[in-house]
Formats: structure tokens, C-alpha cells, sequence
């Protein structure tokens, strides 16, 4: 079954770190959805200024952790700031981490898992400018291309973005393989109680 993708969004999000990472989920046959507090599109930010519009396709109040598999969260210094205001969007994060599903955050992504309190004792990383936010909230900051923490994975930057991407990717295709592994533990069992 194809892996689900919730990517989580608002005005001012960083253009490359969520349309890069969006593309390379679906080139790998992952599906991808984007929610966000505003309905429509909503507005990047590329180099300074607004850049292209990306279509929302469902509404912050109507996605729920349990029908994804993993969860993106692209910085841009207003995106993460806007939606760590919004407690649904807060509340997300705590249910992806509480479920152990992978949660990729670049940039200023993190600040969501901070304001989720989902990284004390956790390594990771982020834009420069948030670290000692990182570091006020327990975790242990290092200035590495992508870092992954059981099911957390961050990255700095958007030269970063490949590695990020592909690091997701790597964790969504590790979960297939133990779920493929699980059913076929669980065919074997029944194929031994027939006999």
C-alpha cells in the first residue's frame, strides 16, 4: 500500500523545503497532502520575496496522525512561527511523535517540535537562528546536513534538502519493509494452525 505524507503548512513557508521534498516523495511513489489552518493556496517565500502558491488540500481540523505514515514540516521563518500558534497543528506533531512515526522537520521546522515539547534528550538540528531554542528545550544541537533520532529527522538549510528528502524516504521505505515482514510472520502463523 502506498505510504501517506502529511505535510503541514501555511503562508510564508520556505518555497524549495516544501516543493522539493513534495516532488522527491512522489517521484518515490509516496503520497503526498498538504493541510493548512488557511483553505485554497497558500504563499511561498523564495529569496526574499513571495514565490509560487501551492494548493491546500485539506484543512488543519480534518487530518488526523493515524491516517499518515509520516509528517513534513518545511521551515521558512513565518511558516513554523504562524503554525506553532495554532494548537491543532501543535497537537499533530505530539500525536505523530507518540505513534513513532517519522517526522522530518528542516530549517525553522523544529520550532513546532519544540512548541510539541518533543525533543528533550533528542539530537537534532536546525537554522542557526532557532538553535538555542533547540538547545532551551533539551536537546542535544549538532550542525549536520540531515540527523536522524529514532523517528525524528532535521536539517538546516535548503542546500540540505536531498539528504533530507532522502532520509524520509529511507525511513518510509524502512517501515514497508517491517510491515511486509509482519504480514508475512502473520500468514505463516495461520499456514502452521491449518495443518
Amino acid at each position: 500500500m502506498a505510504k501517506r505524507v502529511l505535510i503541514l503548512a501555511t503562508d510564508g513557508f520556505e518555497q524549495s523545503e516544501l516543493i522539493e521534498p513534495k516532488k522527491a516523495l512522489e517521484a518515490a511513489g509516496i503520497e503526498t497532502v498538504v493541510a493548512s489552518p488557511k483553505a485554497g493556496t497558500i504563499k511561498g517565500w523564495n529569496h526574499g520575496e513571495w514565490g509560487e502558491q501551492v494548493k491546500v488540500d485539506a484543512a488543519l481540523d480534518d487530518v488526523f496522525a493515524k491516517d499518515f505514515d509520516a509528517l513534513l514540516l518545511p521551515g521558512g521563518q513565518m511558516n513554523p512561527d504562524a503554525l506553532r500558534m495554532e494548537e491543532r497543528a501543535v497537537e499533530l506533531v505530539e500525536e505523530f511523535d507518540e505513534a513513532g512515526k517519522p517526522i522530518a522537520a528542516i530549517c525553522h521546522g523544529p520550532w513546532l517540535l519544540v512548541e510539541a515539547d518533543v525533543i528533550d534528550g533528542r539530537t537534532v538540528t536546525g537554522w542557526p537562528s532557532i538553535r538555542t531554542d533547540l538547545e532551551n528545550a533539551g536537546a542535544d544541537v549538532v550542525d549536520e546536513e540531515v540527523v536522524v533520532d529514532e523517528n525524528l529527522i532535521t536539517s538546516r538549510k535548503p542546500e540540505d534538502i536531498p539528504a533530507f528528502s532522502q532520509a524520509l524516504i529511507d525511513a518510509l521505505e524502512e517501515l514497508e519493509e517491517e510491515e511486509d515482514e509482519e504480514e508475512e510472520d502473520e500468514e505463516g502463523d495461520d499456514e502452521v494452525e491449518e495443518l
